[in-house]
């Protein structure tokens, strides 16, 4: 039976109490929320925390609202809060795309969207989605809160900004986009995805893109972004031509990875084709509600 190395175990009372136990116990701190990524970490002894500080009541990191023109998400909203949120859906539809296709209800019903980005595996759904939103963290120390926007919050694969007394608080999502999409494709319904794409776009009345934003998961984009492909895309007609071009774009910058999941090349052929799905959704989406029709 594999058992985690011994650790000790704290119960944070508040942000502030959760920010004085890191500084207090030092690098070898882990937070723990849903656990769902730690916790079997542990039991590999991947992972060999000293101290473990439990943020579960700390509700003031729960919520979901709209302010100053963004949509703000604490950082221990559970994914199934997110899928649930019509307002979210309305507002940013991929989240919903990405929710449905994270594990299982039971993952779902504990996990938390802060953890699942700081967890920062290269696989990880939402961190593509939020990059591609131009979402911004919201990090807390002991001298206040910093923002992060969330393409310079990862510094490789499980590292993140977030520094060894700090705390992940929410993320804000602009409402720049007027339509989203996430697509996937993994090797069973919930698993890790083996390639997937995330893209947001702001159609004119002519029909162009004036802004767009592609993130890519599993494929060793930098950022989760393909900013390549955004630059070829904006200003440009909405339409599959070059949605296609986009999407070999970031097929020819991302660097993914041959393992278990897949060969690097046939990963490779699925980034192309996933970007072009995804802006195609996404372009649908913004037609739908009016937006690019003049």
């Amino acid at each position: 039976m594999q058992v985690p190395a011994q650790f000790e175990y704290q119960r944070a009372r508040s942000v502030e109490h959760a920010i004085a136990l890191l500084a207090r116990h030092g690098p070898e701190t882990r937070v723990v929320a849903g656990g769902h990524s730690l916790i079997p970490m542990m039991k590999l002894r991947l992972a060999q925390p000293e101290m473990l500080i439990d943020i579960n009541d700390l509700t003031g990191l729960a919520g979901i609202d709209v302010a100053d023109g963004q949509l703000r998400l604490g950082a221990m909203v559970r994914h199934a809060e997110l899928l649930d949120s019509a307002q979210a859906g309305a507002l940013v539809p991929m989240l919903h795309d990405a929710e449905r296709v994270i594990a299982d209800p039971v993952v779902r019903n504990r996990g938390t969207i802060g953890g699942s980005v700081c967890q920062a595996d290269p696989s990880e759904d939402l961190s593509g989605a939020f990059s591609a939103l131009r979402a911004t963290a919201v990090i807390q120390g002991a001298d206040g809160t910093r923002e992060v926007a969330m393409r310079e919050f990862f510094t490789g694969p499980y590292e993140t900004v977030v520094a060894p007394a700090e705390l992940l608080v929410q993320l804000r999502i602009p409402l720049w986009s007027t339509g989203s999409a996430y697509v996937k494709v993994d090797r069973r319904s919930g698993d890790w995805a083996v390639a997937a794409a995330a893209a947001a776009v702001a159609l004119g009345v002519d029909g162009r893109v004036t802004e767009v934003g592609i993130g890519l998961t599993a494929v060793g984009a930098d950022g989760f972004v393909a900013a390549e492909a955004e630059d070829f895309l904006r200003g440009r007609q909405a339409n599959a031509e070059n949605f296609a071009a986009a999407g070999a774009i970031a097929a020819q910058h991302c660097r993914p990875s041959a393992d278990q999941r897949g060969p690097a090349d046939y990963k490779r052929h699925l980034a192309g084709e996933l970007t072009a799905r995804a802006l195609a959704g996404a372009a649908t989406r913004a037609l739908s509600v009016g937006v690019g029709v003049g």
